[in-house]
């Protein structure tokens, strides 16, 4: 099953969410809806998709999520949605 990589972005709060799913609509609906109670993205509901990729599976997804949350760069953030090559060598790098 194809997994996702997705980073989703609050205008209200200018901040960005990280994270994997095998089924973007819906986690976007989730994170609006508060279905998360005690993730980060509880904080608003006006989260939007900014960027997002497909991963092999779902643990390819994990680990570059947990790379790009190590980052701890909203200019590293904006530059993969401005480069996509970006995003294919994180591919490349975590197989």
């Amino acid at each position: 099953m194809n997994h996702f990589v997705y980073i989703l972005y609050s205008p209200t709060k200018d901040t960005y969410y990280i994270g994997e799913t095998s089924d973007l609509e819906n986690r976007l609906h989730w994170h609006n809806s508060g279905e998360f109670k005690s993730a980060y993205s509880k904080i608003t509901n006006d989260w939007t998709v900014f960027f997002s990729f497909e991963c092999q599976d779902i643990i390819q997804a994990r680990k570059i999520e947990k790379h790009i949350k190590s980052m701890k760069s909203k200019i590293y953030l904006q530059n993969l949605s401005k480069h996509p090559e970006m995003s294919k060598k994180l591919i490349d790098r975590h197989p």
